[in-house]
């Protein structure tokens, strides 16, 4: 069986889990390739798309049996950019990972899988991204146990789908007139090094980093 994974953002922190999940598997005898640019892709049985910003067309799709994408939220709320960021601002504790079939309208195809992660309310950016990113490695590897078995279920056309825009630099400006604790689901949702949070005082921007003391007891 051949698999491909495609993620366009060769700086996204879930690069290293793709890496080690694509050794892993190779080991157990699939051929797996990791592609950054569609123009990379060859034909396969499934592809993947993971932190993908590209659109995939038609041409694409008939190259597999399969084409899958996985969205962290519980479609069809949610659809758009950064799902599980916007969520975890609001409030969320669980956030529903979905793996679906890719489609002409974005994050709009059948269903084959969710799964929900729990994201305990002092997790930082880094500690997110593992929950989130390994509830992603199950749901795929499950597509590729079940790809024979599976019934695709369409998305619940009596929810109005939701959508979240992208992010930009101005989402992690802290503002310096609210208290710690009412931003502190900002402060830790910000990668300090892709996205870090900041504030400005006095005609200055500060980056500002929120770090948990190594030796606390958990």
């Amino acid at each position: 069986m051949k698999i491909s994974l495609l993620c366009t953002n060769r700086e996204h922190p879930i690069l290293p889990y793709l890496q080690r999940w694509k050794a892993k598997t190779e080991r157990l005898g699939y051929l797996v390739q990791l592609c950054f640019e569609t123009s990379q892709l060859t034909e396969g049985n499934i592809l993947f798309l993971i932190s993908c910003s590209q659109k995939i067309g038609a041409n694409e799709r008939k190259k597999f049996n399969h084409v899958l994408v996985l969205h962290a939220s519980d479609l069809p709320e949610g659809r758009g950019w950064s799902p599980h960021i916007w969520q975890i601002l609001q409030g969320h504790t669980d956030i529903t990972v979905t793996l679906l079939e890719a489609a002409k309208v974005i994050d709009a195809g059948n269903i084959w899988k969710k799964l929900t992660v729990s994201v305990p309310r002092h997790f930082l950016w880094d500690e997110i991204n593992d929950v989130i990113f390994k509830g992603e490695l199950k749901l795929i590897d499950w597509a590729i146990r079940n790809q024979e078995s599976v019934e695709p279920a369409s998305q619940n056309f009596k929810i109005k789908p939701s959508y979240w825009p992208k992010r930009t630099e101005v989402d992690s400006l802290v503002d310096k007139n609210k208290t710690l604790l009412e931003q502190f689901d900002l402060l830790r949702v910000c990668d300090p090094e892709r996205y870090p949070a900041y504030c400005e005082i006095h005609g200055r921007k500060y980056k500002l980093k929120l770090e948990r003391f190594e030796n606390e007891k958990k």
